[in-house]
């Protein structure tokens, strides 16, 4: 057996860390392609597929559980990258030459995995597979690129490599066939990854999910901060229950599983279709106070509608008479309003014209949630109610790292927006928001897909919290307890 060990540091030392940041590719330790490669049934042949194989991890932690059950192996690999592709070829030979009583057959494709695939699952033509196991390169795609145009003539809309490489492999895999990878958890839930949900849900069963409680030592060597997940699927199969299994980082020393209802994954009524991944029991109900969807208590989200870089001319960094407060995230960098704070790449203000003030809204109560929080914050959802006389103004521009409550493009009432961002700053919130997001972004989707409070309870949150002189974490899980 090679020492993946040492082939990682190798690799790492003939390709930069800038250079696999442009490929999108890393290499997962061995402990973790062992774990992915125990997921699969091993029949007596196996035709498997590994897409952005790197230096074939995966693929050799496959054929080793493949020789121990005397599993006849044809094996396809794509890998672009040239210093990769020498290393996989190694690794390939190894298997090809030292076990050929096992009869491992293999095919490095040093080409593109969608400029190749693409067409043939369009015409229905070529190999179909067994097997599929995937560490996918993850990057975004932009709706004119070549892939995004590829995948779309296979059936496939997706924004990010990594989705449009598990939605090819789920094409090509045969029926009873299975899929493991190791890929980022913002699928899960987002406007953007519905198109990939709903055909991973149309064709797939979901099997098993492994969460790293650790956001940063799934790939520990290489400094990935995405927080990944395991997923097991199998295409065209009845859906059962799902296993979710948990540990700290790779090692796996900590290993839990917990079975669950496929009800406790995907919401029967959630038409978005998140995925949820409960680590416990006691996660999988929607919390006792969350009755209430934000239509029905007359509440509205967005996201906050100024581009910044698409006013450019209308730019300014001090308030003067023609001029509108910009706000951005960091205007509320101390968890108060500092405005206006100067920022070496962002105005504090607009210039009223014509071209900016259809994208202002009125002075009023409003409550903001920063969409991108740094993977180092406590809580993932933070709010903050920005009340009118913060600012001497009759119109304000919100930047679009922002998401805005508000009811008809204006503001709100004054304890509703108190009790409104007092709920969403509450520990039970962030617990629930973790089990179906599992990455440092909050869209204006997720917080329309969640429930609330009534209005008459937000109404008596804000007032309850109104009469705090401090309103810290242990006082505003307090409030929302005795809702």
């Amino acid at each position: 057996m090679l020492n993946t060990s040492s082939l990682h540091r190798e690799v790492c030392q003939q390709l930069p860390d800038t250079q696999r940041s442009q490929l999108g590719q890393y290499m997962p330790p061995a402990a973790i392609a062992r774990f992915m490669a125990s997921l699969f049934r091993y029949p007596e042949q196996a035709r498997l597929l590994d897409a952005g194989a790197g230096t074939g991890s995966l693929t050799a932690a496959f054929l080793d559980s493949a020789l121990q059950y005397n599993t006849e192996t044809e094996v396809d690999v794509w890998e672009i990258d040239p210093t990769l592709s020498r290393y996989l070829k190694t690794r390939l030979d190894h298997y090809s030459t030292q076990h050929e009583q096992a009869r491992i057959t293999t095919h490095l494709h040093p080409i593109d995995f969608i400029e190749d695939n693409s067409l043939r699952v369009q015409m229905g033509i070529g190999k179909r597979y067994t097997h599929a196991i995937l560490n996918p390169p993850y990057k975004k795609i932009n709706t004119q690129s070549r892939h995004r145009q590829l995948l779309r003539t296979a059936g496939i809309e997706t924004v990010n490599l990594y989705t449009g490489f598990v939605a090819l492999a789920i094409l090509l895999l045969e029926t009873g066939g299975e899929l493991v990878a190791i890929i980022p958890r913002s699928f899960c839930n987002g406007s953007y990854y519905r198109p990939f949900r709903e055909l991973l849900l149309q064709h797939c069963a979901i099997r098993h999910l492994h969460l790293f409680e650790s956001r940063s030592k799934a790939f520990g060597a290489d400094n990935v901060l995405q927080e990944n997940i395991i997923v097991h699927l199998c295409k065209g199969m009845e859906q059962g229950n799902v296993t979710v299994s948990t540990s700290h980082d790779a090692s796996f020393a900590d290993y839990q599983e917990i079975c669950f209802d496929f009800a406790a994954i995907i919401k029967s009524d959630d038409a978005e279709q998140f995925i949820h991944i409960p680590t416990s029991q006691h996660e999988t109900d929607i919390p006792a106070i969350c009755t209430h969807t934000l239509q029905a208590i007359g509440l509205e989200v967005c996201t906050g509608p100024i581009v910044d870089f698409r006013l450019k001319e209308c730019w300014s960094e001090q308030p003067a008479a023609d001029t509108v407060p910009l706000l951005y995230p960091h205007h509320f960098s101390t968890g108060e309003l500092v405005w206006p704070k100067q920022h070496k790449k962002k105005p504090n203000t607009l210039h009223l014209t014509p071209v900016s003030r259809k994208w202002l809204m009125p002075n009023g109560h409003y409550v903001l949630v920063k969409r991108f929080s740094s993977k180092e914050e406590r809580r993932r959802v933070v709010a903050y109610h920005l009340q009118p006389d913060m600012l001497d103004t009759e119109l304000i521009g919100f930047e679009n790292h922002w998401n805005v409550f508000h009811i008809g493009k204006q503001g709100m009432d004054a304890t509703l927006a108190e009790g409104l961002a007092t709920f969403l700053n509450s520990t039970i919130l962030d617990d629930w928001f973790r089990v179906f997001s599992g990455h440092t972004q909050v869209n204006a989707t997720d917080l329309r897909t969640l429930h609330y409070p009534s209005h008459v309870q937000l109404l008596e949150l804000g007032k309850q919290a109104a009469n705090c002189i401090t309103l810290d974490q242990t006082t505003i899980d307090r409030l929302v307890a005795a809702l």
